[in-house]
């Protein structure tokens, strides 16, 4: 699998764009984030992939982890770290 250097959060990827969870840090007011995330399958090395944005404003997400489809709202997409790699390579 071709990566490219980009390492962004999963709020900020364009739609379709294959990425490579590289880390979840929860925000200092929501600790639990972190392990909630985790045990729904976003954890370091998953493949992910961020499918459609809501209208207005483009919240919540709709992400792709594995094989999961799930609803996150954009604040818990900004603590997933992730690198983009290129579409057709995962």
């Amino acid at each position: 699998m071709k990566r490219t250097n980009v390492t962004s959060t999963l709020a900020q990827m364009s739609l379709r764009q294959p990425c490579l969870i590289q880390t979840v840090q929860a925000p200092p007011h929501a600790p639990e984030w972190l392990r909630w995330l985790e045990e729904i399958g976003f954890i370091a090395g998953e493949q992910v992939m961020l499918l459609a944005r809501g209208m207005p404003g483009g919240d919540p997400l709709v992400v792709r982890v594995g094989t999961s489809t799930f609803a996150l709202r954009l604040a818990e997409a900004a603590c997933v770290s992730v690198l983009a790699v290129n579409a057709g390579q995962m």
